[in-house]
């Protein structure tokens, strides 16, 4: 199989109605934040991860600014793809986050799907909650 393959962003890897965007914002269960994004996740019935992105024209005014963070956010996951569990996730962008060039933006994104994994690989919220309770 060529490797390109492997990293393609297919329509099974899309949040696609509005009704799998409503699963995610009712029970979102993971949550990654960050001053200009913020990730929303949850687990799905599907063997990947799908996307959804969500750039409002309040929060990014410009067309070509918010094109950009969507091609931008679909290559961080695709290239985040393989070690994100099968969760359904949705980018939301905040204010400001059109000022961030591209390379900041990857590597801000980068870091969130990172933390967005590791939570979905411990899905056990009592024991991340008490872990950082615990007294030292």
């Amino acid at each position: 199989m060529n490797q390109l393959q492997d990293f393609r962003f297919r329509k099974s890897q899309r949040l696609l109605t509005s009704g799998n965007y409503s699963a995610v914002f009712d029970d979102a269960q993971i949550k990654a934040s960050h001053p200009h994004f913020l990730i929303l996740a949850s687990p799905n019935a599907a063997t990947h991860a799908r996307l959804g992105l969500v750039i409002a024209k309040k929060n990014v005014r410009h067309a070509v600014d918010r094109n950009r963070l969507k091609r931008l956010i679909r290559e961080t996951f695709r290239g985040k793809q393989h070690q994100i569990p099968a969760i359904d996730a949705i980018v939301l962008a905040r204010r400001g986050s059109d000022q961030l060039n591209n390379r900041e933006t990857a590597k801000i994104l980068d870091k969130l799907w990172e933390r967005v994994a590791k939570k979905a690989n411990n899905p056990n919220p009592q024991q991340r909650n008490e872990s950082r309770s615990r007294p030292k």
